[in-house]
């Protein structure tokens, strides 16, 4: 059984998460208290955090930040705010998938089904050159050196790398990033397609992510 931790203040919001997840099928662990949130996460286990922006204390969009810096847990941000500025900042940040208040119970299971379906695909180590790619972990790996994507940057890597040397559209991405693009701001793709440009370049990869104006993207 899955567990997911929610990090919402808002009692009557908690309680409805945690009654639809239990009823679907999930473990679910709650945070009451915010005045130590990042400490509590560290001493709890679980799957995936359903988390919302605006929190007591520490905005949500800087714990999500703090928490990309030592763990790659999928992260979905559940918020009020409606504008593609926190969408933008919430990905930009680590967050695997977005959903704003009031929520559509479907949409959020089956975005929490899907990110669970792809961390269950086990998919053996790949070959980009001479760098080894093991989407499981979700890291390159060159000799001693070893690069850390999140789950979106590695699934589009991997898609460019299915395809590599043809074109792929940004709808393609969408799709296989989240099966349904008709819920997801084009600049959330944006963003992770630039993070992921300077990981790679970082990584000693420059140049490698070739944007086609008005088709796509090609890995070179």
């Amino acid at each position: 059984m899955k567990k997911i931790l929610i990090i919402e203040d808002e009692k009557i919001i908690r309680n409805e998460l945690k009654s639809l997840l239990e009823n679907s099928g999930y473990e679910v662990l709650i945070i009451e208290k915010f005045d130590n949130v990042k400490e509590n996460i560290k001493n709890m286990k679980f799957d995936l955090i359903l988390m919302d922006i605006n929190l007591p204390n520490k905005n949500g969009e800087i714990l999500l930040k703090e928490i990309r810096k030592e763990s790659n847990v999928p992260i979905i941000m559940v918020t009020s705010r409606v504008g593609e500025v926190d969408e933008v900042l919430s990905i930009s940040y680590g967050a695997d998938d977005y959903i704003t208040k009031p929520y559509n119970p479907t949409i959020l299971l089956l975005r929490i089904q899907n990110i669970f379906k792809r961390m269950d695909n086990n998919m053996d180590d790949l070959f980009y050159d001479n760098i080894s790619v093991n989407p499981q972990k979700g890291i390159l790996k060159q000799g001693e050196k070893v690069l850390e994507l999140t789950k979106n940057e590695m699934i589009i890597f991997t898609y460019l790398l299915s395809n590599r040397g043809r074109i792929v559209t940004r709808d393609d991405l969408m799709t296989d990033l989240w099966n349904n693009n008709e819920f997801i701001n084009d600049n959330a793709l944006t963003v992770n397609i630039s993070r992921l440009r300077n990981k790679l370049q970082n990584f000693g990869l420059e140049n490698r992510i070739e944007t086609r104006k008005g088709q796509g993207y090609k890995l070179l």
